[in-house]
């Protein structure tokens, strides 16, 4: 497959570049045929039909496997790697984890895997965009833990209807994030330092609004209760959203695919997007068994991939999502681009507030309550590291929300293999640690690779 160069319409290449030697000439093709402008005096027809321009990239695609292992090794050589550390390292742990215990790749406990990591997973996906920024929020813990809290005395102490005191309790986690951005773009304080006096300051307010008692439970037949321990049951759920997933990424991908090639710009081939869907799909499919195995499809799943999928169009697709990347290349640049540059540093931390409360009521829905130790212990180290862990840069400029989806499953997985083999969670925090420094290594080498190959 070849693809060619957009032509200008005097028959010269559209980047301009015409060259120096046919500055007397009228061809413009590529300036290196014409030092004197012979071809354009004697009426030749133009020579942009002769040399088309070939993308590298799709001439070892079209070599078969060779040519994909070539298309590999230079995207090793250039620092592009991509979700494939993440990936080969999940495979690596549920390898270890399966050969010391055969329960770890049972259904019951990939089910219940795929479950707790939804509420620390959520949350993930808000701190991603703040990474996208180049900045940290560091009270998301405390923020999703405040809104249980809120959730929790609005309707049981209270007697407010569920849905509407879910509402409010997101709601609460919106303000403060908008509240935290306000200081941050606003006011010019140091999100490190916003954030953390809100680490301290709603985790506070949080143990005002528990009250004396400290612990309220929650209704175990009620809409948040549900949140974690529903399951559709029937088979086909689980099935049906294997096929939409896949059926959905391959028409996203030929979709993209003859839209650049409309354009005249590299495109992948059908037979790549078919490897690609194929490589998706047995995995999609072996998880829907799994879940159908146990107790069938957990709506904690479905909404936690509604939600990374959402946001991903949002990142993605939208000019909001590229003001966001592009704040995080260059704020100066971004700025001097016309880029409401306040405007979107709060909108990015409202959004993390957001997710952060609604992680909390997963969270809360786990444990059917709310008490002084919601939103504590190692969760909000959890959730940035499964930001880092998936592949979101911790410079800023780089990351998806795909990145939260893969990093939590890394941290889940290990945390669930160290309790079947009954490990003590000391070592659960230093392997999980080393893990995470394992990632930001695996960040710095590939953006350090990246520049030396003129990529970044």
């Amino acid at each position: 497959m070849t693809t060619k160069l957009p032509t200008s319409a005097s028959g010269g290449p559209a980047d301009g570049s015409s060259g120096a030697d046919g500055a007397n000439g009228a061809n413009g093709a590529n300036g290196a045929s014409g030092s004197n402008g012979a071809n354009g005096a004697n009426g030749q027809a133009p020579a942009h039909d002769a040399l088309p321009a070939v993308d590298p990239r799709l001439l070892v695609r079209e070599e078969g496997f060779a040519g994909y292992w070539s298309e590999f090794r230079r995207k090793l050589r250039s620092g592009e790697l991509g979700s494939l550390p993440v990936v080969v390292g999940l495979i690596v742990i549920a390898l270890v984890f399966q050969l010391r215990d055969s329960a770890f790749l049972g259904a019951e406990n990939l089910s219940n895997l795929f479950v707790t990591a939804a509420g620390t997973g959520l949350i993930a996906v808000g701190i991603v965009f703040v990474l996208i920024l180049g900045e940290i929020d560091l009270s998301v813990g405390s923020v999703s833990g405040l809104a249980a809290a809120v959730f929790a005395v609005l309707n049981i102490n209270h007697g407010m209807a569920e849905w509407l005191a879910l509402v409010l309790a997101i709601l609460s986690g919106t303000l403060i994030g908008a509240l935290h951005g306000f200081f941050f773009a606003r006011i010019g304080v140091p999100a490190f330092v916003v954030t953390l006096a809100g680490l301290l300051g709603w985790n506070g307010l949080m143990l005002q609004v528990l009250g004396s008692n400290g612990t309220i439970n929650l209704d175990d037949s009620g809409l948040v209760a549900g949140l974690t321990n529903h399951y559709f049951t029937d088979v086909s759920a689980a099935y049906g959203l294997a096929t939409v997933a896949v059926a959905a990424f391959f028409l996203v991908s030929f979709r993209d695919s003859r839209r650049r090639e409309a354009a005249g710009v590299p495109s992948r081939p059908l037979s790549e997007i078919v490897l690609r869907t194929v490589a998706l799909a047995v995995p999609a499919y072996v998880v829907a068994w799994l879940f159908n195995q146990y107790k069938g499809l957990p709506l904690a799943v479905v909404i936690f991939l509604g939600v990374v999928v959402a946001l991903d169009l949002v990142l993605r697709r939208t000019p909001y999502g590229r003001k966001v990347f592009a704040l995080g290349g260059s704020v100066e640049a971004a700025r001097r681009a016309g880029i409401n540059v306040a405007a979107v540093r709060i909108s990015v931390f409202a959004l993390s507030g957001t997710m952060a409360a609604v992680g909390g009521m997963f969270l809360a829905s786990q444990i059917n309550a709310a008490n002084q130790s919601s939103g504590a212990g190692s969760l909000l180290m959890n959730a940035i590291a499964a930001a880092v862990i998936g592949g979101t840069s911790l410079f800023g400029g780089r990351g998806k929300t795909w990145s939260a989806l893969l990093g939590v499953l890394v941290i889940q997985s290990i945390a669930s293999g160290m309790a079947l083999l009954g490990i003590a969670s000391a070592v659960q925090y230093m392997i999980t640690g080393a893990v995470l420094l394992a990632a930001v290594v695996i960040d710095s080498v590939s953006r350090r690779t990246q520049r030396t190959a003129g990529r970044a």
